[in-house]
């Protein structure tokens, strides 16, 4: 049997979820973000190189050391998640692997993201 619907009916519901711009956005602004972020990071581990435990505590719980270290993990990790979302949906061709995998790599990002906040946020606050 032939199918007899125009080309442009063949593609609706089989193309854009029209979230691939907000995607490119997104992953454009961390990845603009991260710039200084990284920079500051590389100049903490810099400065840090030799310190001990309390130093490294007392580097986090001032000028704001704290608060650049949770933005750079979260930001870090965000732009991680959504990197290994498109690689995942480009090069996984089966639907359950690719589903299973998304759904690993959001949990487990958000998971590590957070677990290290918690760590920056103890250090920081003497916990």
């Amino acid at each position: 049997m032939t199918d007899m619907r125009t080309p442009l009916a063949r593609a609706r519901n089989h193309g854009s979820a029209k979230e691939g711009n907000e995607h490119w956005w997104m992953t454009k602004l961390t990845a603009i973000a991260l710039v200084p972020l990284s920079f500051w990071f590389v100049w903490a581990c810099v400065h840090l190189v030799g310190a001990d435990h309390a130093a490294f505590a007392a580097f986090l719980g001032t000028h704001g050391n704290g608060l650049m270290m949770v933005l750079f993990v979260a930001t870090a990790f965000y732009h991680l998640a959504l990197g290994l979302q498109v690689v995942i949906e480009d090069y996984v061709h089966v639907e359950w692997q690719k589903i299973a995998a998304l759904v690993i790599v959001k949990f487990g990002c958000v998971a590590l993201g957070a677990s290290c906040v918690i760590a920056v946020l103890r250090l920081a606050f003497g916990g």
